[in-house]
């Protein structure tokens, strides 16, 4: 990154247009991508290529990485594995997350030949 960008509060990022089930673009450096979702998709999400933070901004909901499942809130910093099924349930209406993708993408896992 060439600059240094503006900070981003939490108000700038809600007054972002949105897309229903989307995250919005704050920015982006090499393998480094910064997005603000308000709302996110309630439910499962498909498999990302990189390995991904979250950071709970406002609101509560449950947290799905496959079969485990946890309740999170404001502060709470979630991970996910890249290709590994996740997503969330039962939020709030004003659940919001800041979403960190970051390193090269990732090869899908090899799945050995049915015997």
């Amino acid at each position: 990154m060439e600059r240094t960008p503006s900070p981003v509060s939490l108000a700038a990022a809600l007054a972002l247009p949105r897309t229903p089930g989307r995250s919005n673009e704050i920015f982006v450096d090499g393998d480094l991508e910064v997005r603000f979702a308000a709302r996110p998709t309630d439910g499962p999400q498909v498999p990302h290529q990189k390995d991904e933070i979250y950071f709970v901004a406002a609101g509560t909901g449950r947290y799905r990485v496959m079969d485990q499942v946890t309740d999170v809130g404001p502060g709470d910093v979630l991970f996910c594995a890249a290709h590994v099924p996740h997503g969330f349930e039962a939020i709030s209406a004003d659940f919001s997350v800041w979403v960190l993708f970051y390193g090269p993408p990732k090869p899908p896992p090899v799945t050995p030949p049915a015997s």
